[in-house]
């Protein structure tokens, strides 16, 4: 059970029972995540906004697979399990090559991202999210010099920045309110990256 109250979706009415529909999944399933927001549904709207557009918008262009692996990347280093279980599904599912989804995860919870099998500009993303994580404040200009030398575009670092960032209110929304994967389906994303207001997860 979370730590405050929740509105489940047979029990929600007016803008609430109007976002559900709007994210739910197979047979009404909600992510726990977004139930966090019901008592606030304002928020849950403003969560789903930034989160289909930060990682599910056809105007990105870093593949979504390797936004994904930022998420779960930020969310371990969060020790947010849950974060970690959902995109590391979706991850698994879009890169089509478990061995390789393995070795990445292998490579996350080991802290050791040299032996993780993505090239080495992936690498260097997996840094900047790492100090962004975890010392924000000692990032400086000469990483993202790196980031541009190494092949990403201005926009790309952004696309990188944004879904780093993102993971971290993620993360403590669901750590700050003892959200839990129960009842959950892993791994359902808004898949429609055409429609930036198509919200629902398959």
């Amino acid at each position: 059970m979370p730590w405050i109250d929740t509105v489940a979706y047979d029990d929600a009415d007016g803008k609430l029972k109007m976002l559900y529909d709007r994210v739910k999944g197979p047979d009404n399933n909600v992510d726990n995540i977004m139930m966090m927001h019901s008592l606030r549904p304002h928020t849950m709207e403003g969560h789903m906004a930034i989160y289909k557009y930060v990682l599910h918008h056809s105007g990105n262009t870093v593949p979504k697979w390797f936004l994904e692996t930022l998420g779960v990347w930020v969310s371990s280093l969060n020790e947010c399990d849950y974060c970690v279980e959902h995109h590391f599904a979706g991850l698994k599912r879009l890169l089509a090559d478990d061995a390789r989804a393995d070795g990445i995860r292998q490579a996350i919870e080991a802290r050791d991202i040299a032996r993780a099998p993505l090239d080495d500009k992936q690498k260097l993303a997996m840094e900047y999210a790492r100090q962004l994580t975890r010392d924000a404040a000692g990032l400086s200009e000469k990483l993202i010099v790196q980031l541009r030398d190494a092949g990403f575009s201005d926009g790309e670092i952004l696309e990188i920045n944004q879904v780093s960032a993102y993971f971290g209110y993620a993360n403590r929304t669901v750590l700050g309110l003892g959200c839990s994967t129960k009842g959950d389906i892993l791994g359902l994303s808004p898949n429609n990256s055409d429609n930036p207001d198509d919200w629902n997860h398959t």
